[in-house]
């Protein structure tokens, strides 16, 4: 892998126009796909994003991933099954095209993780548990003072368990050790229909790092979507809303 450069978010221009018949795209799904909202479970279909992606998988023959801290159910409910390769729980869950699941072991510890993070809920009722199997999530966005003690007492149980911690905007999660969202998208990369394309990973957390880099060393590149740190990707997005039109304006480009 080439050494990568960090660059601010602001100073990064918009992505060129997608070269359908040479990429393959790897989408996360909140921040990206879908707006940050409060509770994830408020997160539904949407008509207009889901026909975007079943028309997308099409033109990229199958050439198409979400890559999401979400589980590999959540995914599918919330696209409507538009896509078949599917990484979950941030690659520690993955779903071929031909339907093949790779799924990890869960972590003995995490239940240890689950009653404490319940315990803080149970304090500060603002504080929202969010359970994967392989990983649970502590979300404080309704409760952003509370970052400082949350992100220290997820650290203390990363250090006296097998758990990873991975910070993310406004959570706190703790994963079972495993496959991280850059090697997920190397895993795709090396099989059908993805060999010999160029990766483009589009992301919006610090968790997509690891996408921005795996793409960029495969040859391809990472999009930025939203602002406000330093990044390896090599463009930016705006939004979610112009994540979508850059998506749309692919499928309604005639095909050659």
């Amino acid at each position: 892998m080439t050494a990568q450069i960090l660059a601010f978010p602001d100073l990064l221009p918009p992505p060129p126009p997608l070269d359908l018949a040479a990429c393959a795209l790897f989408l996360d799904l909140d921040g990206v796909l879908a707006p940050i909202v409060a509770r994830p479970t408020d997160v539904g279909p949407d008509p207009r994003r889901n026909f975007i992606l079943r028309l997308l998988s099409g033109r990229l023959d199958q050439r198409l991933a979400i890559v999401s801290g979400r589980t590999l159910a959540e995914v599918s409910t919330i696209t409507e099954n538009a896509v078949r390769a599917v990484a979950g729980v941030h690659g520690l869950e993955r779903r071929t095209v031909l339907g093949h699941e790779v799924i990890a072991t869960a972590d003995p510890d995490l239940h240890e993780a689950v009653a404490v993070f319940r315990a803080l809920a149970r304090a500060q009722p603002e504080l929202l548990v969010e359970e994967k199997g392989l990983s649970v999530a502590l979300h404080y966005r309704a409760c952003p003072s509370a970052c400082e003690a949350v992100r220290e007492i997820a650290r203390r149980l990363e250090a006296a368990t097998g758990l990873v911690l991975q910070e993310g905007d406004m959570v706190a999660e703790l994963r079972t050790a495993g496959a991280d969202k850059g090697q997920a998208v190397g895993a795709f990369m090396a099989e059908w229909p993805f060999q010999g394309s160029r990766p483009i990973f589009v992301g919006d957390d610090l968790t997509d790092e690891d996408g921005f880099a795996a793409a960029a060393g495969a040859g391809g590149y990472g999009i930025l979507v939203g602002s406000g740190r330093q990044t390896m990707a090599r463009y930016r997005l705006a939004d979610v809303p112009a994540v979508l039109d850059w998506l749309e304006a692919a499928i309604t480009e005639p095909v050659s």
